[in-house]
């Protein structure tokens, strides 16, 4: 067990190295001798009445607060929630099992809008920026009762699309555009895709809700891969699939990201490459899916889509002059969201959120030891252990702005 938790690590290590007051008077003796000399006992007295004892300040800033906290639908958000549940708590806060409110984008935003859900620690942004453009039967956005918040993990969500190596090795196809266009591998591609004989390339993509199945239609549609359809369904199901296929050469595409586990089954430069796309998605939403727009992958400054990814696991780099990556997305800032007038009501809670920030290769790790069996609860304990004095710096700044 210790020999493949090591083996994990170092493919784990391995792939993230792509992405490093008092101030006294001295003045006039004679005068405070004079002062204290004539009346002690009065001046004392006046001391402590016009100086009091500063309060001291509350280790549980939360103690009486109940909060209400959920997690996305996918396993590998499991281990942020339950450390955010575990750091609040030793604020004082009493706060629900995330595990019970379990919810996929398209109603997670709308219940911390409505406030049935006060925060989660599952956004990724900016994909998730679509949902904050979403109505309320008051009329008001649901990002009108939200705020985006800390600095979790910016730019921590690596995604794109990888692809069988033996499979893309044979037709020399290393992007999404000469799959679409290669009539030979498509027809090689179609025998054992998800759906055979079909004539097209069925990719494994998203569930439905997670905001990614709505990215790559769009970019489906835009890039006019017509030969390229997009399985939707449950996650880890299609990923069991495709791991199977990659490890037997047998075609597949299959979109992922990290941080995950998913990274040390399905590995660049052994059994899979990372796919280039030739264009980057813009935001001009050709689904016409409501807030579409924000599923540009270019980021604001235009740049995005690309990754310092090699060659040796992204060919298509070969042919960039800056030898970049055309991953075809922007690596996603995964941040908490939260309810405004729970984060008004409890300023310990909100600075807490503000102040905590978690390492991709860290949380990927917990994600690996979450594969082989370990719960998400024991994983967040052991890493508030292995991380005191980080973890009492944010419980200080929280207790600070209570």
């Amino acid at each position: 067990m210790k020999s493949k938790r090591w083996t994990k690590l170092l493919l784990l290590l391995a792939a993230f190295a792509l992405f490093a007051a008092a101030c006294g008077d001295d003045g006039d003796d004679d005068a405070t001798e004079t002062a204290e000399t004539e009346a002690p006992a009065a001046t004392t007295e006046a001391m402590v009445e016009e100086e009091p004892m500063e309060e001291e300040m509350s280790m549980t800033p939360g103690e009486g607060v109940s909060v209400t906290m959920g997690r996305a639908n996918w396993s590998t958000g499991y281990f942020q929630a339950e450390l955010y549940k575990q750091l609040l708590e030793e604020l004082g806060y009493t706060v629900s099992d995330p595990a019970e409110l379990e919810l996929g984008p398209n109603l997670g935003y709308i219940a911390m809008a409505e406030g049935q859900m006060d925060f989660w620690a599952n956004s990724w942004y900016p994909g998730h920026l679509a949902w904050l453009a979403g109505e309320l039967p008051d009329g008001s956005l649901v990002g009108d009762h939200l705020t985006v918040l800390g600095e979790e993990m910016i730019a921590g969500g690596l995604q794109g699309f990888l692809v069988t190596k033996s499979f893309a090795d044979e037709f020399g196809v290393y992007t999404m555009d000469a799959l679409n266009s290669n009539a030979d591998a498509l027809a090689a591609f179609d025998e054992t895709d998800p759906v055979p004989g079909n004539g097209i390339a069925d990719i494994f993509g998203c569930p439905e809700s997670w905001t990614c199945d709505n990215i790559i239609t769009n970019q489906i549609l835009f890039s006019g891969w017509d030969n390229i359809n997009q399985t939707i369904a449950g996650y880890d199901a299609m990923f069991a699939q495709a791991v199977d296929s990659a490890n037997e050469g047998v075609p597949m595409v299959a979109y992922t990201w990290t941080p995950s586990a998913y990274i040390t089954q399905l590995r660049p430069g052994d059994n899979v490459y990372w796919m280039g796309v030739d264009e980057i998605l813009d935001d001009s939403n050709p689904s016409g899916t409501e807030g579409g727009e924000e599923h540009s992958q270019r980021g604001e400054d235009g740049t995005g889509g690309y990754a310092a990814i090699g060659p040796d696991q992204c060919p298509s780099a070969a042919d960039n002059a800056d030898g970049l990556c055309p991953i075809g997305w922007i690596a996603a800032d995964i941040l908490v969201t939260a309810n405004n007038d729970f984060l008004a009501a409890n300023p310990a809670a909100a600075a807490l959120l503000e102040a905590v920030k978690l390492s991709v290769i860290e949380v990927s790790l917990a994600n690996v030891e979450q594969g082989e069996g370990a719960a998400p609860g024991d994983l967040a304990t052991d890493w508030i252990a292995n991380n005191r004095a980080t973890v009492d710096a944010w419980l200080d700044a929280a207790r600070a702005a209570a």
